[in-house]
């Protein structure tokens, strides 16, 4: 694989959305038969959905493909978090991808696509099947109080992972993408970045992450300071801010974000960790945000943070802490439902009976048989 890569290009290469076509899907919603803003948010969304799609009336969005980046971080064995250091993140990956984590569930009930990659994990890569793991980069990543993440070199190949499996995604079809990770200690990781990069002390950005107690957000808080002193001297250079305090999956993310935007692919952010990303995305390619919307608020002093930063606006404020792309998936029938509204009725899919099955009337009592129960 390349180990380098051109972060100027993206300033090119990453257009705004199409303008014109929100205007036109703006004047389609005048054209029906409402209150003006009576749809509320939705009017904003479907407009923002004819923009990145370059027309009106708007597609349905019928091929959304939820995709987890997930990693270990070496910071966990610091004790920053309630779930275990070792193991914790590949149980979770297992139950993604066995169908009974709550991401897959949702997934199943709204009709999302789900997709792992795995660029991190401190596992044997022989537990997963080959698609999710044949873009790993590394065993977990470097202790970033002590350490460097990642060398720069795997921070460039993870990247350029991110980057091709946002080309993957663009080249079969999907029309949306509901941005997940998972990933013991990610929140930390973020908090990092996010202090780094909007000059905030570490107590400004700790947030409470798995639910820790008092004495856990204090040593969290001083992993961060401690880290945000390492992140410092190169806040200059993305990469290398993404291998020194970052780790795969960031590097990956963030990626996978500014490829996402060049393809026109948008996409919609989850947590903390997403937002982290696109606030390094956001330093080279200023234009990237208008293809992102955040899908909810979490509660991570460092999430709300950044989506300042980003001026992006929560769609939901759920406060679904866990990542896993779960509260962004919980935005996507908003987004079906903006994009429904705003498309040719002809468009529009039906549920056929026999994908809702068969719906039979509950009978009721008849007057004389009420009568005879007294």
């Amino acid at each position: 694989m390349d180990t380098t890569v051109d972060l100027d290009t993206f300033s090119s290469l990453v257009e705004r959305p199409d303008e014109s076509a929100r205007r036109a899907g703006e004047e389609r919603w005048q054209q029906l038969d409402k209150p003006r803003g009576g749809l509320g948010q939705l009017e904003e969304l479907g407009s923002w959905l004819a923009s990145v799609q370059g027309g009106a009336p708007v597609r349905p969005l019928t091929a959304a493909k939820v995709v987890l980046f997930a990693a270990d971080h070496g910071i966990a064995s610091a004790g920053v978090s309630r779930l275990p250091a070792l193991g914790g993140t590949a149980r979770r990956v297992h139950a993604v991808l066995d169908g009974t984590a709550p991401v897959a569930v949702l997934a199943r009930r709204y009709g999302a696509g789900l997709r792992v990659v795995d660029v991190g994990l401190d596992a044997d890569p022989s537990e997963f099947p080959a698609e999710v793991s044949r873009f790993r980069v590394r065993r977990g990543s470097g202790r970033i109080d002590l350490e460097d993440a990642l060398t720069e070199a795997e921070a460039v190949e993870a990247f350029r992972a991110g980057m091709a499996v946002a080309d993957e995604e663009a080249d079969a079809g999907t029309d949306l993408v509901v941005l997940g990770d998972l990933g013991v200690g990610s929140t930390t990781v973020a908090a990092v970045l996010v202090g780094a990069l909007c000059g905030t002390d570490a107590a400004a950005v700790t947030g409470r992450g798995s639910g820790i107690d008092d004495r856990t957000w204090m040593v969290k808080c001083a992993a961060v300071r401690d880290a945000l002193r390492r992140a410092r001297p190169v806040l200059g250079d993305q990469l290398a801010l993404l291998a020194a305090v970052g780790g795969a999956d960031f590097a990956a993310v963030t990626g996978f974000l500014l490829q996402a935007a060049a393809r026109k692919l948008p996409v919609v952010l989850d947590g903390v960790v997403s937002a982290a990303c696109a606030l390094v995305a956001q330093r080279i390619a200023f234009r990237a945000p208008e293809w992102w919307r955040a899908g909810q608020s979490t509660g991570e002093p460092a999430q709300a943070k950044a989506y300042d930063r980003l001026t992006l606006t929560p769609l939901q404020g759920l406060g679904i802490s866990m990542g896993e792309g779960v509260g962004a998936l919980l935005a996507l029938p908003l987004l079906q439902a903006a994009a429904d509204t705003l498309a040719e009725p002809s468009d529009v899919p039906a549920m056929t009976v026999a994908e809702r099955g068969p719906v039979e009337p509950p009978r009721l009592p008849t007057a004389a048989e009420l009568l005879n129960r007294g």
